[in-house]
């Protein structure tokens, strides 16, 4: 860790400082030179974006190789962000959740053509038949967030006792579109799955999570979010006040506050899980080498959709498919809600995964997958000779 990098943090936050880990975390695999590099883009973000604590963990040539936290967990009370620190991971629960979702179906428990009543009977019979596989992609015709679905508040503060009871919030609107015509984003969508899993599987969404994704994987610090349970290094999430502005292409000028009141049990499969960037990880690499799924499954998932006039969707099943300026081959999820921004990272033609988490809500603004672009560069080119040669 360098001085340099030390300063620029402490700088930019008044207080950020590079953390040591009181648990074991994988020695570095990846050459110092290459670790400096990435810190120096670490700092640079963290510097022009104000987050407050950043955890990252890389996967090269299946591993995982290393991984650090920096800044802060806690500003308020000056713990420090760890490789063990648990973040909600936000919307990168919907990729997670398509895994168990394939795992099924890879079973034959699960038709993912077959509409979505068959495993969710509570569900009311729409226009048009809305199938699993929709869902998945986003193709579904469910809708999105409304600026009335909390009462005016700016997310859910009530607790949904189960993913059925949290279909209430959205299970009696019209499609948006009909299903198939058109790719559109929801989070609500996941809850159906969410509660199609169940249906199928006969077991609930967190048992079935912990016993058949978060073992295998060896995720031992993944689980469902709840704002009521006391869980081990969980950062307190922030935001800055005029976040919004963002939308404007300005920079958030606000102050740093923390983040409004959040209870994620209506969107536990879309949104509701807590991480670590180790654990995410522990997933990639557990994806990669067939332990979750079989590979040409998740190939499956890592082809972008179409709708029904032919036209490519961004989006695969569970996954986006590439769409980061530059790359090729990337297949990624990032999530924004209250208090967190978080992108997993895959390039599995080169065995290579970054998890980046933080405690700042700011989605696309804060730019954690060109930040995961730029270290994948950094990670896989060819390192600098060590004694460039003179001039001739």
């Amino acid at each position: 860790m360098t001085k340099r990098f030390i300063g620029v943090i402490v700088g930019a936050l008044a207080a950020a400082s590079f953390l040591a880990a009181d648990v074991e975390h994988p020695a570095p695999a990846i050459p110092e030179v290459k670790i400096a590099a990435i810190e120096t883009e670490i700092a640079g973000l963290m510097a022009r974006r104000r987050i407050p604590g950043l955890s990252i963990a890389v996967v090269v040539d299946g591993r995982l190789a290393w991984s650090e936290g920096y800044g802060w967990a806690d500003v308020e009370n000056a713990i420090p962000a760890e490789p063990t620190t648990a973040f909600r991971i936000a919307s990168v629960s919907k990729a997670i959740t398509a895994v168990a979702v394939m795992q099924l179906a890879e079973r034959g428990a699960l038709d993912l053509d077959a509409p979505v009543q068959r495993y969710v009977p509570t569900f009311p019979e729409k226009p048009w038949p809305v199938t699993l596989r929709q869902l998945l992609g986003h193709l579904g015709g469910i809708r999105n967030y409304r600026a009335d679905d909390f009462g005016g508040q700016p997310d859910n503060a009530d607790p949904y006792a189960s993913l059925t009871d949290a279909l209430a919030v959205f299970k009696d609107d019209p499609l948006d579109q009909e299903p198939g015509t058109r790719y559109s984003y929801t989070t609500f969508g996941y809850t159906l799955l969410g509660a199609a899993l169940e249906g199928a599987s006969g077991s609930g969404f967190a048992a079935y999570m912990r016993e058949h994704v978060f073992e295998p994987a060896g995720m031992g610090q993944t689980r469902i979010d709840s704002p009521y349970d006391l869980i081990a290094r969980r950062a307190r999430g922030y935001t800055l006040l005029g976040v919004r502005e963002k939308w404007a292409g300005r920079p958030p000028t606000g102050p740093l506050r923390n983040c409004d009141f959040l209870d994620a049990s209506y969107k536990l499969p879309g949104g509701g899980l807590v991480s670590t960037a180790e654990d995410l990880a522990r997933f990639a690499v557990a994806l990669g080498s067939g332990v979750l799924v079989r590979r040409e499954t998740f190939e499956a998932m890592s082809t972008r959709q179409r709708t029904r006039s032919g036209e490519d969707t961004p989006y695969g099943l569970g996954w986006y498919v590439e769409g980061i300026e530059g790359h090729t081959g990337v297949v990624w999820h990032g999530g924004v809600q209250k208090g967190v921004t978080s992108t997993l990272y895959l390039v599995p033609r080169d065995h290579f995964a970054v998890a980046i988490l933080t405690n700042l809500e700011g989605g696309l603004y804060l730019g954690l997958e060109a930040l995961a672009g730029r270290i994948g560069d950094i990670v896989t080119r060819p390192p600098p000779p060590s004694n460039p040669p003179g001039p001739s």
